[in-house]
């Protein structure tokens, strides 16, 4: 087959992305997860692992084994005394194959390495880097298997029942793991949600939730300035699970547009510059960088900003 060089740019990528991953997991070693076991007989036991009832013609599917090599892994296994066998009920040429109490304990220890070894995989990135891995992972999947990729739509609602103290909990969540920022913060942004609460005007003022799969993925305020006629953006947050969907530009341009609909004249705003997607949807919105300042806030050295927009 004749290919392009765009072609071969393609294939080496992923040849590339091959060789890295085998060596990050570590299924090049001898044996798997310092287990007596190559990965492919650590693979088998995994399928038993997962319930009784399997036939090796379920496992062989599964795995993409060869017929030949499968029979000789259960066979020691079952000389091992890690498989029992037993003929089924309902075709006598097919046998049930499980794990036997020896063979879950030989199989546990690999078990939880193999799950240690992730975490730590994943401690080496703040929160928002592992979504989008697991995103990226689970977009691979469904590239590879021509299956529709994990839906990520979200809509947009009014505030209900616990949704205040989700903006508290993930405002915390959000920025404890990613930048560092102490519980002050949290304080904070629990008092400003308290604010938005007891003085609510519901003829001038507004919060929107993002929902996504059943459950609260962004949110945003907007309330009055001290300044009259002027309107002001609060707690923008965009969960990691829902990043790259455009939803913080979405939930600025709803508060653009309702600003405008009550008759503000203006929208101001308070940020910091290490929140650059943030950012990126006030200035995409139209609003001007108006003055900055050095701080120590939250137990950290951060740079405020403060935005502002004449509508």
């Amino acid at each position: 087959m004749k290919t392009d060089n765009s072609d071969t740019d393609r294939i080496s990528a992923v040849r590339r992305f091959n060789r890295f991953y085998t060596r990050q997991i570590g299924v090049l070693r001898k044996t798997y997860l310092d287990s007596p076991y190559s990965l492919g007989e650590m693979r088998v036991l995994y399928e038993l692992a997962q319930g009784d009832d399997k036939t090796a013609k379920d496992i062989g599917r599964n795995l993409d084994l060869d017929a030949g090599y499968l029979s000789r892994v259960l066979r020691d296994f079952e000389k091992k005394g890690l498989v029992s066998r037993k003929t089924s009920k309902i075709d006598a040429r097919q046998s049930h194959l499980a794990l036997t109490a020896k063979g879950r304990k030989v199989f546990a220890p690999a078990d939880k390495r193999s799950q240690d070894d992730v975490a730590a995989m994943l401690a080496k990135l703040n929160s928002g880097k592992q979504a989008q891995l697991v995103q990226a992972m689970q977009t691979i999947e469904a590239l590879l298997e021509d299956a529709p990729a994990p839906q990520r739509t979200f809509t947009l609602r009014a505030p209900k029942h616990g949704d205040f103290g989700w903006i508290v909990a993930e405002h915390a969540r959000v920025y404890t793991s990613e930048y560092g920022w102490d519980t002050s913060f949290e304080g904070l942004v629990a008092q400003i949600v308290a604010d938005f609460v007891k003085n609510f005007d519901p003829a001038m003022e507004n919060c929107w939730i993002a929902e996504m799969n059943g459950e609260p993925v962004g949110s945003v305020m907007l309330v009055k300035d001290e300044k009259p006629g002027t309107a002001r953006i609060r707690l923008l947050i965009v969960s990691p699970k829902a990043r790259g969907l455009g939803l913080g530009v979405r939930l600025t341009d709803e508060c653009i547009a309702f600003a405008r609909a009550k008759g503000y004249r203006a929208i101001t705003l308070w940020t910091h510059d290490c929140l650059t997607a943030a950012r990126h949807c006030y200035e995409k919105a139209g609003f001007t960088l108006t003055s900055r300042e050095n701080r120590m806030s939250f137990g950290q050295n951060v740079v405020a900003e403060f935005w502002d927009m004449e509508l």
